[in-house]
């Protein structure tokens, strides 16, 4: 009989975990994970869109995304992109005049239970929308049946509160190549993504001290068909902003008039 309670206890936490649109500091674990070695995501890097700093303090000889639960009541760890009921959306504007040769794009999540080696992530799916959030911009790029994943590395930060320096959310930062050639306008990134352990994934939000409201992100549930903004289930202000990096170049204006669209098919 306790064999069988035990096994129905495990079901159910899955269960919750794949069906929850965001991890809340009441109901989740918290506790020490011992790092392992392994390798850690370079920050330094030239980019051409930064969409908002993952974390927001230092502790030891790493960096914190801290849910500022005590100062402003916050209490969403992250928020849900499994790709089998949710996926997430924020927007990024390429200005005037340009045009930008993206090559890569690095989205940051976690999967609460991980350790910092390695990589529980293996799969990762985007497209890009124009002019509109989705469902009612045109998507310019990609798909969600294409694994676009090329590389998971341990971001050096891990998700915790105020008051406790947990070490169980290690956020890691899944690289995913995107070659498109991208004009000035306003642009929608959508992603979703799976991984080994139950829990989530989840995509923690834009890091900034003393700041509640972070940006515009946007989450799809599969269970409603709808997109709605993500919003901190202890504020319940909107909207919370999602971290993403875009890296690739800036040609010059005569080679993106001339070049850039022949070069875009054959990236």
């Amino acid at each position: 009989m306790r064999s069988l309670i035990a096994v129905l206890l495990i079901l159910c936490a899955v269960q919750a975990f794949a069906s929850d649109a965001f991890e809340d500091c009441w109901r989740a674990s918290g506790g020490y994970v011992a790092p392992t070695a392994g390798p850690v995501y370079f920050w330094d890097r030239t980019v051409l869109y930064n969409n908002g700093p993952v974390y927001n303090g230092t502790y030891s000889t790493y960096y914190e995304s801290i849910l500022q639960s005590v100062t402003l009541l916050m209490n969403s760890y992250g928020f849900n992109h499994n790709l089998a009921s949710f996926r997430v959306a924020d927007d990024f504007v390429v200005p005037v005049g340009e045009t930008w040769d993206v090559a890569t794009i690095t989205f940051f999540a976690y999967q609460t239970g991980a350790t910092t080696n390695p990589s529980t992530f293996t799969n990762y799916y985007v497209q890009i929308w124009k002019d509109a959030a989705p469902p009612n911009g045109t998507v310019v790029w990609g798909d969600l049946v294409t694994n676009r994943l090329s590389g998971s590395v341990w971001s050096n930060v891990h998700r915790t509160l105020e008051n406790q320096h947990y070490t169980n959310r290690p956020i890691f930062a899944n690289t995913c190549t995107v070659p498109v050639s991208l004009p000035a306008g306003h642009y929608w990134v959508e992603w979703a993504c799976t991984g080994t352990l139950a829990s989530g994934p989840w995509a923690p939000p834009i890091a900034i001290l003393g700041q509640a409201v972070t940006g515009d992100a946007l989450q799809y549930s599969a269970s409603t068909a709808t997109w709605a903004p993500i919003v901190d289930s202890g504020t319940g202000t909107p909207a919370q902003g999602l971290p993403f990096i875009i890296e690739g170049e800036i040609p010059s204006p005569v080679e993106a008039a001339t070049w850039g669209g022949i070069k875009a098919l054959y990236r």
